[in-house]
């Protein structure tokens, strides 16, 4: 049974509409999201919020529960505190319940399941802007020990609703390929292993279902865009174990497009996929689905992608010169996003964002990976090429 793409494509259109202002950009932190929180539970009564504990530092972990239905979903994010894009998107989910449009699809999701949404598992992390929590621990990673408290705070809840389905949230970072392409995975999903044979059962077939129609959603939208996460499988992260425990799971992983660099596109990507997935486990549209759409989306690839590289660079050093190329990425654990070199060589089987000519421009220095960019800042204003580096600028002082 196919996806009504209509509504879909109504989401994407109407996006503004339900987008939380409130938050922007990928660097939001508790205080944000908890102020928001509290405005809702003052203002309304559609969602049953409850603070489900404290994080090792004393922040609050709040849950959000909407919905009537038999069929419980359980959604969380920011279990790592530098990956923000989708706790922002379910902000804009709430708004969308709130709000009075799509009537017949907001009642049919109510009355068939309840939804109880985590939106910042990490609150610790996100303050620092870190994957791992306080004392560095990777919550990702603790779903046997549950040795923090994040992590019992979720299994806590997991344990208590019993949920059929659970969407795990994330980012990745902007240097997948969608396969052997050159395209960035703007998203990637994963319907985890629970083995390491990687066995089917129903509900893993079932997340696999479910994933195969928000394919078919954001292909309209990012067409050749939308990635497979590897599947290798894992005990101790939190997706592998619930599918083990026979939780249908969903990770998602934010990926990036061009141009994007506070993912507040991706942003709405994901209000579109997780609206309709949950609209699809609302309607049962999963259960008739043909397995190969899953296992055609093609698997993410990384490390032959790049924010810039630059071709057909002269590097001269001590009499000797050699024409070659290099690929520069941002370190995104820097507050200003440094842009750092990478890789120096032969990159004529890489890709990037963006790809400039040099034309065998001397630069007369030595390089090593690892280097700020900035150590080319003379270089860019001399060769030539200054105008070409317009959304590098202020990363390089130019």
């Amino acid at each position: 049974m196919k996806f009504d793409i209509f509504f879909a494509e109504q989401l994407f259109e109407q996006y503004e509409n339900y987008k939380e202002t409130k938050l922007y950009g990928r660097r939001i932190k508790h205080k944000d999201v908890s102020a928001i929180i509290c405005e809702m539970k003052n203002n309304q009564s559609l969602f049953e919020i409850t603070e489900e504990g404290l994080s090792v530092e004393g922040r609050a972990i709040y849950s959000l529960k909407i919905g009537t239905g038999n069929t419980n979903i359980i959604l969380w994010s920011q279990m790592h505190g530098d990956e923000s894009t989708a706790t922002r998107a379910l902000f804009d989910i709430y708004k969308f319940f709130l709000s009075e449009n799509f009537a017949d699809e907001r009642n049919t999701i109510l009355e068939n399941c309840t939804l109880t949404f985590i939106p910042m598992l990490n609150p610790d992390g996100a303050e620092r802007f870190d994957r791992r929590n306080a004392p560095g621990i990777d919550l990702n990673r603790d779903a046997l020990k549950l040795s923090c408290p994040e992590s019992q705070i979720l299994m806590r809840i997991v344990e208590r609703i019993k949920p059929q389905f659970a969407f795990n949230l994330h980012d990745q970072d902007p240097y997948y390929t969608v396969g052997d392409t050159a395209s960035p995975a703007a998203m990637s999903f994963l319907s985890p292993s629970f083995d390491f044979e990687k066995s089917e059962d129903t509900s893993r077939r079932n997340g696999m279902a479910v994933i195969s129609l928000i394919n078919n959603v954001l292909q309209e939208f990012v067409p050749n865009k939308i990635g497979r996460y590897s599947d290798a499988f894992l005990p101790s992260a939190f997706g592998d174990c619930l599918q083990r425990k026979g939780i249908s799971t969903i990770l998602v992983e934010s990926g990036s497009v061009h141009y994007d660099l506070e993912k507040e596109f991706i942003r709405r990507l994901n209000f579109v996929s997780l609206i309709s997935g949950i609209l699809a486990i609302a309607e049962n549209l999963y259960l008739n689905v043909n397995q190969n759409i899953y296992k055609n989306i093609p698997f993410n690839k990384k490390d032959n992608l790049f924010d810039l590289i630059l071709k057909n660079i002269t590097l001269s050093v001590n009499n000797f010169s050699v024409v070659t190329d290099l690929g520069l990425r941002r370190n995104f654990g820097t507050e200003t996003d440094d842009l750092i070199i990478q890789r120096i060589g032969d990159l004529n089987t890489d890709y990037a964002y963006e790809v400039i000519d040099c034309k065998q421009h001397i630069l007369k220095k030595s390089l090593r990976v690892g280097d700020s960019a900035l150590v080319l800042k003379d270089y860019f204003k001399t060769s030539g090429l200054a105008s070409e580096f317009v959304q590098y600028a202020g990363l390089l002082g130019l």
